[in-house]
């Protein structure tokens, strides 16, 4: 069969003479009509360093594209800043944003008929976002990550994003000079590529690339280097091949290779947003995927990588001994992974990567083997209790201190609540509360990244307990719990908590609890009233009317009777 089995529906036969009149008027001849077309699915912005890199590779794709024998057809896909918009309203577009960018690709590859897609991307939610677009499209597609940033330097260590939000708890603690506060904000981000531990971005491009639909060592290479242009083109000629042999996403995205993208996650210390992103993921792809899945994965998978937020190393320290091909291959060794898989190269997972030349895991202290993990289970776990009786989401590795009880310091918006830290009026043993900030109650699920980081740059994230209701950034690490579920807007246990009530975080058991009688929380229920919607018209509004709940990957198309 042609590989334009789908854009003839509007190039061909005498029917179709507009639609091609208007192809001429963009310079296609003839010949081109028996060509695929594919669409270049463009992330570029200059809103964000993460994204501002990205036209190079998408100049670079359509290039090899043409010289594959396909037309390339680009087309845009927005972006929010997560770094930018943290901490402020702006972040509750944030998340909204990821069903933005699925509409869009959904759309153009529907509208036009589209015979393949390419996605490139870089901010946080370009990657669930496009991957999400593909899947509802079901046309061959490949996703291009634009590439991890370079660390920024300062008194010779490491800089990151994250470096400049803890310093900010650390000079409101006084532990540091402005003057020092200042060096750390302009040196911490030293050119274009998205946050550099294994924060959300790259902790999906691993995803995706243990997934399938990215091509070996793409997910961690660094947006300003040369190799990533090389990567971008290949991946076009291997789009190209794929719309030959119709090879479409959900041919690789089942339940098994889902497993083995979230084996990937626990493996290397991944971001709690994977958790629902794959759950969106999955409901794109028509997969039976739950929250109980993650628990099932993380109970036999070890960390087997050292990497921030943490951790002692970035992304690109990752991708210079071997990047994530290296810890499939440990995985694979270990019978971790499934490994008949198909990828877009139209080879099984454990056929790619058998075919790399790879490093040894003696040279280097990035990746451990299987046999000596950094932990032996893996970091985000599923919690429970009358707090989440839907579940909720924490990374539980690395804590000093795995369980904390003590009083509830309530607050019903981020803002009052970073006021609070900030103010030095959190103390030790305290368990800050932050609700109304879910899926429809804030509405978007904001990550809590300000007020997790003040509590670091502080010197309490290992002593001060916080749960929410809203999501964190891939860089927040300590005592921390969130994607409550059910929410309080929902009217869920979180909303009934008063300041001063004993509340229990204990990651061995797994636990989020109220110490309150049960007859108590009854009372309160019956007192508790829904506040009014935050917003009554636009995206946000129709995100608050349409979003499922955080254990359900809050998506907006979740129809049931």
């Amino acid at each position: 069969m042609s590989s334009n089995r789908r854009s003839r529906n509007i190039t061909q036969g005498v029917e179709r003479a507009p639609n091609r009149s208007m192809f001429y008027g963009m310079g296609y001849n003839e010949r081109d009509f028996d060509n695929p077309m594919i669409g270049v699915a463009n992330g570029h912005s200059t809103i964000t360093p993460c994204n501002a890199g990205l036209q190079p590779l998408a100049d670079a794709a359509a290039s090899a594209l043409k010289a594959a024998g396909a037309n390339a057809q680009m087309f845009g896909t927005p972006t929010i800043s997560d770094g930018m918009s943290m901490g402020t309203e702006g972040m509750k577009y944030s998340l909204v944003s990821r069903e933005v960018i699925a509409d869009c690709i959904e759309t153009c590859v529907g509208g036009q008929w589209m015979d393949g897609v390419l996605v490139i991307g870089g901010c946080d939610k370009n990657m669930p976002g496009g991957m999400m677009g593909m899947l509802r499209a079901n046309v061959p597609s490949i996703y291009v990550y634009g590439g991890t940033i370079l660390p920024g330097k300062l008194h010779g260590e490491d800089l990151n994003i994250v470096s400049v939000f803890e310093a900010v708890g650390q000079y409101s603690a006084g532990n540091i000079e402005e003057s020092e506060l200042i060096a750390i904000e302009r040196h911490a981000i030293p050119g274009t590529g998205s946050c550099g531990g294994m924060y959300t971005a790259n902790t999906m491009s691993s995803a995706f690339e243990a997934l399938g639909l990215s091509l070996p060592f793409s997910s961690t290479m660094a947006n300003v280097e040369s190799e990533k242009i090389v990567s971008t083109e290949e991946s076009a000629r291997v789009l190209v091949e794929a719309v030959k042999k119709n090879i479409c996403p959900r041919d690789i995205v089942t339940r098994e290779s889902i497993e083995n993208a979230v084996a990937v996650i626990m493996a290397t210390g991944g971001s709690t947003n994977a958790v629902l992103h794959f759950l969106a993921i999955a409901h794109a792809a028509e997969v039976d995927w739950s929250i109980d899945d993650f628990e099932r994965v993380r109970r036999k998978v070890p960390v087997l990588c050292d990497l921030k937020p943490s951790g002692k190393y970035l992304a690109i320290d990752l991708h210079r001994v071997g990047g994530i091909p290296l810890v499939m291959k440990a995985l694979l060794d270990a019978d971790l992974l499934h490994r008949d898989c198909l990828t877009i190269t139209g080879q099984t997972i454990a056929e790619v990567i058998e075919s790399l030349d790879l490093p040894s895991m003696e040279e280097q202290d990035v990746v451990r083997p299987v046999a000596n993990p950094l932990y032996a289970e893996g970091h985000l776990a599923v919690m429970r209790g009358n707090l989440a009786e839907d579940g909720a989401v924490a990374k539980i590795t690395g804590l000093k201190n795995p369980a904390i009880t003590g009083p509830a310091r309530v607050f019903d918006d981020e803002q009052s609540a970073l006021e609070a830290i900030m103010a030095n009026q959190i103390q030790a043993g305290d368990v800050v509360v932050l609700r109304y900030l879910g899926p429809r109650g804030a509405p978007g699920m904001p990550e809590m990244l300000a007020p997790t980081s003040a509590l670091v740059g502080q010197g309490l994230g290992e002593s001060v307990g916080l749960i929410t209701d809203g999501r964190f950034s891939g860089g927040t690490w300590g005592m921390v719990v969130g994607h409550v579920a059910p929410e309080a807007y929902a009217g869920g246990t979180i909303a009934l908590i008063e300041n001063g009530d004993s509340v229990t975080i204990d990651a061995h058991q797994q636990l989020l609890q109220l110490n309150v009688p049960d007859d108590e929380i009854a009372r309160r229920r019956a007192d508790w009233e829904c506040p009014a919607p935050r917003y009554t018209r636009g995206v946000l509004a129709k995100f608050a009317n349409n979003a499922a709940s955080a254990s359900r990957g809050a998506v907006l198309d979740l129809y049931e009777d």
